[in-house]
């Protein structure tokens, strides 16, 4: 069973991280350049919320906010679901549908290190490659017997 740990190490995408004191608007362009759904916010080198393309639906459109002036400490998300290296990818989905998020960080053992961060998408890649290769040995399978 592949982990957290071993998805991010496959992964190549260096992670979008902001300070709190930056404005969403920031953030906005930030996930453009990158074509990527969500900024971590971190200070002092730890975890201190998310923001996500939700929150710019919620705390800013639909309230009216002008994300030029809007820091994201005032509207991200601070209670982050997080996984740890060891966690299981079928657990990292369980946990994805269950709390209706398509991001998750994850935190190093000692709490504090962000190592990356997994994506809904990331996890269909993997689903979809594992489905790839028991076509493939089907495939074999049948053509021997």
């Amino acid at each position: 069973m592949t982990t957290a740990e071993q998805l991010i190490k496959r992964k190549e995408d260096k992670l979008a991280m902001l300070a709190p004191d930056a404005t969403v608007l920031e953030a906005a362009q930030l996930m453009n350049e990158r074509m990527i759904g969500s900024v971590l916010v971190v200070q002092q080198g730890t975890l201190a919320g998310i923001f996500t393309e939700r929150d710019v639906m919620r705390r800013i459109v639909a309230e009216k906010r002008d994300p030029a002036k809007t820091r994201l400490s005032e509207v991200m998300t601070k209670q982050v679901a997080c996984a740890a290296p060891h966690t299981p990818l079928d657990e990292v989905r369980v946990a994805m549908r269950e709390k209706r998020i398509r991001h998750m960080p994850v935190i190093a053992e000692d709490g504090r290190t962000i190592l990356g961060m997994i994506s809904i998408g990331d996890l269909n890649k993997v689903n979809l490659q594992a489905q790839a290769e028991t076509i493939r040995y089907l495939k074999q399978y049948m053509s021997v017997a």
